[in-house]
């Protein structure tokens, strides 16, 4: 009978039925697992699967009898991959759940800071709309969407789609070609264009080393200082303190971030020593986590699972 061990069910909504494989086996569940643990807890384990819990090289040498790892996300890097391909381990992810959600939590960001709507909200709180003596008062900057770039970094499904309401806004939408690589297309705008000319940046690539702190000072310095930066796709995409100091000396007008570097944030992260701005809004990455997507994620994890135990893998990235 195989053993199958979820490493981190407490990622997963609390609305979200965790159904089990179809085929006869063991279920071992933990709510969440620390690295350090990790290797004790799958230790025995045939099917293993994982979100955020990082299963390394050294927890997969001890995992004799690990045969199939499925991640209950798209993004990897959580896994040490070649060690997998090194033992036969197949490894699958999940695809395509969050080509609404993430884009339309992206266009929350991108809506609330261009019009303002936090700084606004927190003005009626503390008063100054009563003490305004006016029907509006203009204590921040209000701007369309229409008319305005919108530069897409990621041409996946989340991408896409972000093209498609940037399209319905008004906007027009670019795809960026990839930092430092030439001979994309015409489909592209070369990456310097559009860091330099684009209103709105938005994020949407994987973290791996060619991506890391991809957005950084250089980037900053060139942007329109109207600009606003989005990233709702990887913590480590953007250097964090390189964008405390674009926002204090004003080198764009603001940034919504969804996904931070360490997750939840340690006490010294940058980021949150500007919490209290009307133009930066941090939300604790729930840009994937929509009731619909967190069911897809689910129903793919464990579909890859029967595939895998039926003879048929799917998703597989090894």
């Amino acid at each position: 009978m195989a053993k199958v061990v979820f490493l981190d069910r407490d990622t997963m909504g609390p609305g979200v039925e965790i159904t089990r494989p179809g085929f006869d086996h063991e279920w071992v569940e933990y709510n969440k697992t620390k690295p350090e643990d990790v290797s004790d807890r799958i230790a025995d384990a045939d099917i293993v699967i994982t979100n955020k819990a990082p299963v390394r090289a050294e927890q997969i040498a001890a995992a004799k009898k690990l045969k199939m790892i499925s991640i209950a996300a798209t993004g990897f890097d959580v896994i040490d991959i070649p060690a997998c391909r090194e033992r036969g381990i197949t490894v699958s992810n999940v695809r395509g759940y969050a080509e609404h959600t993430v884009p339309e939590h992206a266009f929350a960001l991108i809506l609330a800071l261009r019009r303002s709507i936090a700084g606004y909200r927190q003005d009626v709180i503390d008063g100054e709309w009563q003490k305004s003596g006016q029907f509006c008062f203009f204590n921040h900057p209000i701007s369309d969407l229409a008319g305005s770039r919108l530069g897409i970094i990621g041409e996946g499904i989340t991408g896409q789609n972000m093209a498609k309401i940037a399209t319905a806004f008004g906007m027009e939408p670019v795809f960026a070609s990839h930092k430092g690589v030439d001979g994309f297309g015409s489909l592209y705008t070369p990456w310097d264009e559009v860091i330099a000319t684009s209103d709105v940046i938005t994020l949407h690539s994987p973290l791996k080393p060619a991506t890391r702190n991809m957005i950084s000072n250089p980037e900053f310095e060139a942007m329109k200082p109207n600009a606003i930066l989005i990233n709702t796709s990887r913590g480590g995409l953007v250097d964090e303190a390189a964008l405390v100091d674009a926002l204090d000396c004003g080198l764009i007008a603001g940034a919504g971030f969804d996904v931070l570097t360490k997750e939840p944030p340690e006490a010294d992260n940058p980021l949150l020593t500007i919490l209290d701005r009307p133009n930066f809004i941090l939300t604790p990455h729930t840009a994937w986590a929509s009731d619909q997507a967190m069911k897809e994620v689910w129903r793919q994890v464990i579909r890859a699972i029967d595939d895998f135990q039926a003879g048929s893998p799917s998703n597989v990235l090894t």
